[in-house]
């Protein structure tokens, strides 16, 4: 065999914990026979293959090494993607480049679930970056979703197609979680409410989520851990909500109502954690804040609205230091057990110097009028010469 299967065996052995002598005893060699194979002095017999692969639960492409070289490729792939997407942030810069390198994969490795999946979110994104008039607010004040308009929405619907095929057939859970999130979504923009609705009520409720679900499965330290991360995740669903329920009527936003709710939900995080480490979820501070000011600013609040544009900032350098940094653990005391989820693709920085591109983040009610009184202030520029530094 040109492979050198004697050294993957070695390595699946010490992996799953497996002694020479427990893995010959399973397969009816001797101990002997095992060291040979590892030490490259033989092979197993063809025969042998079979059981081998079936024991470490693996298939026997993989247990030959092939599957290393594809999902390498796969990921690099995703991983370019993954990059030229974050530039997509704001702009339409190569949502067309990253369609096409998604579509040559696909071609390269027919159903592969992670390239189609990838597929799917960017041709959604896509629908969103160049079908913007998704919405507006109808007679009774309530946003309504301009669905007639966005049924021709060629990039969703191909999406469509694709997150249902990954609900139907997809072996990974995460993929098949995050396609029912985007189909809802998606069946919702273009007016198909029952199907959202049917698929919606196949979830668990939140008390039912993984992250409580993990802390209820444990004790101690560890649970603590979980406790800390359901905390944190909670707070950054809440907030999202909590904004959505006060867009979701315009008549919210006759009174100052809205600045109270977004300082409220503000201090939830807080509350978890006193002395403001958040890790990733600076970033969610940051965005509200950003949509603090605008309010204020509307309401004429207007140094209140720059000392909101201030703390936003000084959340953002708290992101971008932590994309350095990237510490393992929290330092307040609920979160001290808690692992910092991080994200490799973000650039130490980003957060920072798009600021003033960003604001005032959540875009409804329509925010045109304020942000033609808010950059003609002397003090927008020198906030934004602030994000520069």
């Amino acid at each position: 065999m040109n492979i050198r299967i004697g050294e993957r065996i070695k390595l699946l052995r010490k992996k799953n914990k497996i002694t020479q002598d427990e893995l010959a005893g399973v397969l009816k060699v001797t101990a002997q026979a095992v060291s040979r194979w590892e030490n490259c002095a033989s092979d197993p017999d063809i025969a042998l293959i079979p059981s081998i692969a079936n024991f470490f639960n693996i298939s026997i492409d993989e247990l030959f090494g092939y599957c290393q070289e594809r999902e390498k490729k796969i990921d690099e792939l995703l991983e370019k993607v993954q990059i030229l997407s974050f530039q997509n942030t704001r702009e339409d810069v190569n949502f067309d480049e990253c369609i096409s390198l998604l579509r040559a994969g696909l071609a390269e490795f027919p159903g592969n679930e992670k390239i189609m999946h990838k597929l799917a979110c960017v041709l959604t994104d896509t629908g969103w970056m160049r079908h913007s008039q998704w919405l507006s607010y109808g007679e009774d004040g309530h946003i309504i979703n301009c669905f007639d308009h966005q049924k021709s929405n060629e990039y969703w619907n191909e999406a469509i197609i694709l997150f249902e095929t990954l609900i139907k057939n997809s072996q990974i859970n995460d993929i098949k979680t995050n396609s029912v999130f985007n189909l809802i979504m998606l069946y919702r923009n273009i007016g198909e409410y029952q199907k959202a609705i049917l698929l919606s009520d196949t979830l668990p409720e939140i008390r039912y989520s993984r992250e409580i679900m993990l802390a209820t499965a444990t004790d101690g330290k560890m649970q603590a851990g979980y406790l800390g991360n359901a905390l944190l995740e909670l707070a950054y669903v809440f907030a999202e909500q909590l904004v959505y329920a006060l867009v979701n009527n315009k008549a919210n936003f006759d009174t100052n109502m809205p600045i109270e709710k977004i300082k409220g939900v503000i201090s939830v995080f807080y509350l978890i954690s006193e002395n403001g480490d958040f890790g990733i979820y600076h970033r969610e501070v940051c965005y509200l804040y950003l949509y603090l000011s605008r309010l204020q600013y509307e309401k004429g609040l207007q140094s209140d609205a720059f000392i909101s544009l201030d703390l936003a900032l000084e959340q953002a350098k708290k992101y971008d230091e932590f994309a350095i940094n990237k510490n393992e653990y929290y330092k307040s005391p609920l979160l001290k057990y808690t692992k910092c989820k991080t994200e490799s693709f973000i650039k130490s920085g980003s957060l920072v110097k798009n600021l003033p591109n960003d604001w005032p983040m959540w875009a409804n009610p329509d925010y045109t009028k304020v942000k033609e009184e808010i950059i003609k202030d002397p003090r927008w520029t020198l906030w934004v010469e602030k994000t520069k530094i």
